[in-house]
């Protein structure tokens, strides 16, 4: 006799078209700040505004400004491609679905970077500051994106539920918390079963 893991207590399953569709809205507009970033207008002023950060800093913040300029600066075009990588990446991840926890931890950490740097913590301690930064709101959509996903479950339209039926174990890199209803859908306990099944 076989049995089906059912979905723990936390688990809204019933409705996926939210989720679904702030991720791939998410990922269009990352696809098209990817796009800009590989034209030729944002490799000439990257370093510009990575430098032009510094300026109307405190004190206090400027050896940061400073280190940051020093270790871009003698690499700018490979940072650029860096840079631009990154955000194709998490365009093309967040639109399909894919890898979906390890791109959204990364993300969070790519955004504070860049909100530091880039962004010069989105200055409102300078004159003249209008708002915070967007990549510390990009930030904060991912930890959302995260946080939907532990309490929502697998995401039924996504290239990640279709390998997590394939590759044991993939849920790891795409799935938060619930290990133990993971692997036993997923993982070894699912295999095994199949294989008794068939047998």
């Amino acid at each position: 006799m076989t049995t089906t893991a059912r979905f723990p207590a936390p688990f809204r399953t019933d409705v996926q078209w939210p989720k679904t569709s702030l991720r791939v809205a998410f990922g269009l507009i990352w696809l098209v700040d990817a796009v800009l970033k590989w034209l030729p207008g944002f490799r000439d002023s990257y370093m510009d505004a990575v430098m032009g950060q510094s300026e109307g800093q405190p004190d206090w913040l400027r050896p940061w400004f400073e280190f940051w300029t020093g270790l871009e600066h003698p690499y700018s075009d490979i940072l650029l491609v860096i840079v631009a990588l990154a955000e194709t990446v998490i365009a093309v991840s967040l639109i399909l679905g894919l890898a979906r926890k390890v791109v959204y931890v990364a993300a969070i950490l790519f955004s504070l970077l860049i909100w530091s740097t880039a962004e010069g913590f989105g200055g409102p301690y300078t004159d003249g500051s209008e708002d915070v930064g967007t990549a510390i709101v990009y930030a904060l959509v991912f930890a959302f994106l995260l946080a939907l996903n532990y309490y929502q479950g697998p995401s039924t339209h996504s290239v990640d539920h279709a390998l997590e039926r394939r590759i044991s174990w993939w849920y790891l890199l795409a799935e938060v918390g619930h290990g133990d209803y993971y692997r036993a859908t997923f993982g070894g306990g699912a295999r095994a079963e199949r294989s008794a099944v068939r047998t």
